[in-house]
């Protein structure tokens, strides 16, 4: 489209018109001149910047999105958990001061898992349970004992508890707070152990041996002392096998 009127020559005043007269002219087509000039430069740059606009890529939402992190688990924590047997997948309060603490530490040892009592007949047992566990632990055993009021033979109150433990029995093994350990309420470690072994506590003072790769090996009821040969000779046997 034209946006500039032309001049055409026959409206060109003559050689001989008055100066006036050609001024005007002269100055008419000087203005047009200088707005097509304006209204190209003004045209082009527009469309220069038209087109930098198209060329310009535009960013997508699915783009500027950063990809979601996926959260994994550390290599570490996984080869841990593989490494600690389903039974000792457990965590119990700990006697002295009710620190949660995990069975999984226990892992590649031979354990030795009882049930005691502050007011049994069978207390007197502690004693025997320490120095078998003070003569086997370099090579690998631990006792794990767990006081139960199921038959109604334990304090209600822990620190009396581990008065009887520590200071009158001398106990350096492992020791937790009140467990259920047989019936429907029997926590889920003393139910595998008797599923597995077929034996539920029948008494206080039962004793489950625990091979080294988390597997039950057998069970010893109360009349079993902790210095019975055919007992020792099974806890040598576990600590023997690899």
């Amino acid at each position: 489209m034209n946006l500039m009127p032309t001049t055409s020559l026959h409206n060109r005043p003559a050689a001989g018109a008055p100066i006036y007269r050609r001024a005007i002219f002269f100055g008419g087509a000087l203005a047009r001149v200088s707005f097509g000039l304006a209204l190209g430069l003004a045209l082009g740059l527009g469309l220069g910047h038209g087109f930098a606009a198209a060329a310009t890529p535009t960013t997508s939402a699915t783009s500027a999105t950063p990809a979601a992190t996926t959260a994994t688990t550390s290599p570490a924590r996984t080869s841990a958990a593989a490494a600690c047997p389903t039974l000792l997948q457990q965590s119990f309060p700990r006697l002295q001061d009710n620190q949660p603490q995990s069975l999984c530490q226990y892992s590649g040892k031979v354990v030795l898992v009882v049930n005691t009592a502050s007011y049994c007949g069978f207390t007197p047992q502690f004693e025997g349970l320490e120095a078998l566990h003070a003569r086997y632990a370099a090579r690998g055993l631990v006792v794990l004992g767990f006081p139960s009021s199921d038959f109604r033979q334990e304090d209600a109150d822990s620190r009396k508890t581990a008065e009887v433990c520590f200071n009158t029995y001398g106990v350096k093994f492992p020791m937790f707070t009140d467990t259920r350990v047989r019936g429907s309420q029997a926590h889920p470690l003393f139910a595998e152990l008797a599923r597995a072994t077929g034996s539920q506590p029948s008494w206080n003072f039962n004793k489950y041996l625990v091979g080294r790769d988390g597997r039950p090996i057998a069970h010893f009821g109360s009349m079993t002392a902790p210095d019975n040969r055919k007992f020792v000779a099974a806890v040598e046997a576990a600590l023997a096998a690899r």
